[in-house]
């Protein structure tokens, strides 16, 4: 398990339009806030989708990347129609819910089954996990991170 204070795991993968996307390239320029969320187009990752979005702007200086196992095309879809500004994450093979342990077993209406974990890690500008949120509440998460972030500077 990844814990505050060690090396964000760096990944490659593709991004809505199917652009490959980094993680140690934002390294020295931006702090990162990397969400994952189990799936494009649900009431809970919408809501925490469109609060990322109305705060987009307040979050300087910081690339926001939304982390889900749907495919890019939906990735697509869903940023269209809530009119998302940042970039989505396309993990179809499972290798960064993985990396970042986010991929565990949950039980909904007494069955169980393997999924996303809603998590966001905080990492700053050296690639240095700041500030992790396990098991996110949706309601007033954003406003949340956007607080930690303050601190970072």
């Amino acid at each position: 398990m990844i814990k505050e204070g060690s090396k964000a795991p760096d990944f490659t993968a593709p991004d809505q339009k199917g652009n490959k996307v980094k993680l140690s390239s934002f390294r020295g320029k931006k702090n990162v806030v990397l969400y994952f969320y189990p799936k494009d187009m649900t009431p809970g990752c919408t809501t925490e989708a469109c609060d990322f979005r109305d705060l987009h702007q307040k979050f300087k200086n910081t690339q926001v990347l939304g982390v889900s196992v749907d495919s890019p095309e939906r990735h697509q879809k869903f940023i269209e129609k809530y009119d998302l500004p940042f970039t989505l994450i396309s993990d179809e093979d499972k290798k960064v819910v993985q990396k970042y342990g986010v991929w565990q077993e949950k039980k909904l209406y007494g069955k169980t089954f393997m999924g996303i974990v809603r998590s966001t890690f905080l990492i700053d500008k050296e690639g240095v996990v700041r500030k992790i949120w396990p098991k996110v509440k949706v309601k007033g998460h954003a406003e949340e991170v956007l607080e930690s972030l303050k601190e970072l500077k």
